[in-house]
């Protein structure tokens, strides 16, 4: 008896731990695992859809699955779950965490440059996934309709429509708490086609042999280039995988892990064979062999479950296109931005406003012009896979730098992968003249926009150095000038410390005067995702009442100077928020005589650099302490 109470007093305080585990991993469910949780929405109908001659047969669908099957394991659980996640930076994921991490370990400035491309352009590539993802998705779902009330079949189109424009609406709302029902939800989902799958699995288990990969390489074999062209749509089973990393920062690779490998991917590979049964004892359910598999009395139902799926696996992306946004901001390959934080307590949970209506009538524009999911189709897939490519390449540089892989190791590992990665990616430019170049084009147009920027702002840089005061020669003169100093405190904001900032001398030329209190304030964007509160400030007396502040941000943090500044007070800065002006500079850029870019480049950045989000609203500055000091700077 004694034993007993003793063993249990030792297992009581699991409890908490175990509860709380699982809370973290229903949570995974509905932020991580929305996109690739509804592929089998469409994947096995597309993946089939050159087979509705009569002959698919049992070599066809066997070979699907099979692909479908090996597809989630290479590229889903080896690639991503268990080797790509283990590149964290500071415990954060995704394509620009990746590439900020390689270019950390690369010294040469040539090799630092292409890693900064192939990360550039698999982020535009993720934009344009995130573009597609809500479209397919949502018609996919809706779509349902036709085989549970096909009187209803016209109204696919409307009600796709007018889910996707309120799930854009809401997004100025925040999804703090319409994101607590995510994880249940997609809890249901999964569970439902898990148990769908599972009973036609029970009733034809022959399906099970797809297991072998020698039922794909057969596939392939039989039917050549028609198979590789299946590889297309095979490809839609792990769209989604690139959001296992980029989400890692949220809850850290050991809960995305154990649901992948305990939940998620059981429940879809059962799903996938269950549709795999169904279309071997039944070719003519290829019409739809994702709601055909569920009893006639749940169809409806499911065709509701369907759609709440799918709009929380689109709201993941576009959240994720906020948060990759910010960091493109942050790097300096984008303008200044409205970011409007919509949760007290969660830094992550941020608004864009012009991303979102972008994405909104982004979407819009490819529901009314593709119609259909299978029309979708045809332009999904190119994104992804050219995201996987990236991936692979900055990949081999951390796992060879960071981690001490030989270089022949991580070579025969990820170009293992980069092969897989390049087939599929080949498999799907053959979409091009479909619809496949959507996603090119807005690649192409979004990495032309980031390079315009990060090469302007470069120049503009330049001039103002060009033209700037050192400020050790400013510092220098200034005890023997009879400038007044008045009671105050001024911030000046500059780009480069080492130069007196052009709003400083500005006011000098103009008033004639210097406050007594001077700071210097430079805001510096590092490679990490975050900076420690400790580490945020760095401070730095440059003469009698003249300071050097450096304030460091990482990339996926938004900058908030008058906090910042406040908390100097722990330094014995002192810092009156009533008693401080903000002195701004602000550039009219112009085109210069002899430009240093093609004429349509510089356009470009100065449209960007006109619509730019003010410093005063980027930076959370008060309005009303703000003067802004003008100049012509001709680039």
């Amino acid at each position: 008896m004694k034993h007993i109470v003793e063993t249990n007093q030792l297992a009581a305080p699991a409890w908490p731990a175990a509860a709380l585990r699982l809370g973290t991993m229903v949570a995974v469910l509905g932020v991580v695992y929305g996109d690739i949780g509804t592929s089998p929405l469409y994947t096995m109908h597309a993946s089939l859809a050159l087979f509705t001659d009569g002959r698919s047969g049992p070599v066809a669908v066997l070979g699907v699955l099979s692909l479908v099957f090996w597809a989630l394991i290479l590229i889903v659980t080896i690639k991503y779950v268990l080797l790509v996640m283990r590149a964290d930076n500071r415990g954060e994921g995704g394509i620009l965490a990746l590439m900020a991490l390689a270019q950390r370990v690369s010294r040469n400035p040539g090799t630092r440059a292409a890693l900064a491309l192939i990360g550039i352009a698999g982020a535009c590539l993720l934009f344009g996934d995130g573009l597609i993802t809500p479209a397919i998705s949502v018609l996919s779902a809706v779509e349902g309709l036709d085989v549970t009330v096909p009187s209803l079949r016209h109204y696919d189109l409307p009600i796709a429509v007018l889910v996707i424009v309120l799930l854009f609406a809401i997004q100025s709302r925040g999804t703090g708490r319409i994101g607590r029902l995510f994880g249940p939800v997609m809890v249901v989902w999964f569970a439902a086609i898990g148990a769908f799958g599972a009973i036609e699995i029970a009733h034809h288990p022959a399906v099970l042999l797809a297991i072998s990969p020698h039922y794909g390489v057969r596939f392939c074999r039989a039917h050549g280039w028609i198979a590789f062209v299946s590889l297309g749509a095979v490809v839609l089973a792990v769209t989604g995988a690139e959001a296992l990393y980029a989400d890692m920062g949220h809850f850290g690779p050991r809960p995305i892990r154990r649901t992948w490998i305990g939940f998620v991917l059981p429940t879809l590979a059962l799903n996938y064979f269950g549709q795999g049964a169904l279309l071997l004892h039944d070719p003519n359910a290829l019409a739809n062999p994702f709601f055909l598999l569920v009893p006639h009395l749940l169809r409806l139902p499911m065709v509701v479950l369907a759609t709440a799926a799918t709009v929380i696996a689109s709201q993941a992306l576009i959240s994720g296109a906020f948060s990759l946004t910010r960091q493109c901001v942050q790097l300096g390959f984008l303008p200044r931005m409205t970011v409007r934080h919509t949760s007290k307590t969660e830094e992550g949970q941020i608004y864009v406003p012009q991303v979102n209506s972008a994405l909104a009538v982004g979407v819009l524009l490819l529901v009314l012009s593709f119609r259909t999911s299978d029309n979708l189709a045809a332009a999904y897939g190119i994104a992804v896979t050219g995201t996987f490519i990236c991936t692979a390449f900055l990949a081999m540089v951390v796992f060879h730098r960071q981690f001490g892989w030989s270089l022949l190791t991580a070579s025969l590992v990820f170009g293992f992968f980069l092969l897989v990665d390049t087939t599929f990616f080949a498999a799907n430019m053959l979409k091009l003249p479909e619809g496949g170049w959507v996603p090119i084009v807005l690649a192409i147009a979004l990495m032309a926009i980031m390079n315009t920027w990060k090469r302007g702002r470069d120049l503009l840089l330049a001039r103002l150095r060009q033209d700037s005061l050192p400020l050790a020669s400013f510092l220098a003169r200034l005890p023997a000038s009879r400038i007044v100093r008045v009671p105050g405190i001024a911030v000046f904001l500059t780009g480069n410390p080492e130069f007196v900032p052009s709003a400083l001398l500005h006011n000098l030329k103009h008033n004639k005067v210097l406050h007594e209190k001077v700071l210097v304030v430079t805001v510096n964007t590092l490679d990490v995702p975050e900076v420690a509160a400790a580490e945020r400030a760095e401070v730095k007396e440059l003469a009698p009442g003249i300071s050097r502040v450096s304030l460091r941000y990482g990339f996926m943090e938004s900058p908030n100077i008058p906090r910042a500044l406040e908390e100097l007070r722990s330094k014995g800065v002192p810092f009156d928020p009533m008693q401080v002006s903000y002195f701004l500079g602000r550039d009219l850029l112009v085109a210069g005589t002899l430009p240093r870019m093609p004429f349509w480049r510089l356009w470009l950045f100065l449209v960007m650099a006109r619509n730019a989000v003010p410093a005063t609203e980027f930076f959370r500055i008060p309005a009303d302490r703000v003067v802004e000091l003008g100049v012509r700077v001709a680039i």
